[in-house]
C-alpha cells in the first residue's frame, strides 16, 4: 500500500528532507502491527471522512474493499466518524442555553 497521498508525494520536488520525514512516518502509521490492514484503512477512511476529505475517502474505501472490507463495514466505519464528529457540534450547542453567560 502506498502510505503518502498524492500531495505528499509531491513535496519530495519542493523539500526533499521534508519528504523523507513525511515517508517515515507514513511508514511507521502504515506498518502492520497490532490492527490488520483492512482496520487501518477503515480507520483512515473514517478520518478522512471526518475532515471532510471527500477524494481521500473514495481512494481509501477503494483500498479498503481490496483489503477485505464490506460495504458494511465502510458503513459502520463512516457512521462512526459521523457520530464522533457530530458531537463537537452538540457541545458547542449547549452554550446556547448557557445560564451563566
Amino acid at each position: 500500500m502506498s502510505n503518502l497521498p498524492w500531495f505528499a508525494e509531491k513535496m519530495a520536488e519542493y523539500d526533499p528532507a521534508y519528504h523523507k520525514i513525511l515517508q517515515q512516518v507514513g511508514d511507521l502509521a502504515l506498518s502492520p502491527s497490532a490492527l490488520d490492514q483492512k482496520t487501518m484503512l477503515l480507520i483512515l477512511v473514517a478520518l478522512d471522512a471526518a475532515k471532510g476529505a471527500g477524494q481521500g475517502v473514495k481512494v481509501l474505501a477503494g483500498k479498503a474493499r481490496e483489503a477485505g472490507a464490506s460495504d458494511d463495514e465502510i458503513r459502520e466505519a463512516l457512521r462512526l466518524a459521523y457520530y464522533v464528529s457530530g458531537m463537537e457540534t452538540v457541545k458547542a450547542s449547549l452554550q446556547a442555553f448557557d445560564d451563566e453567560g
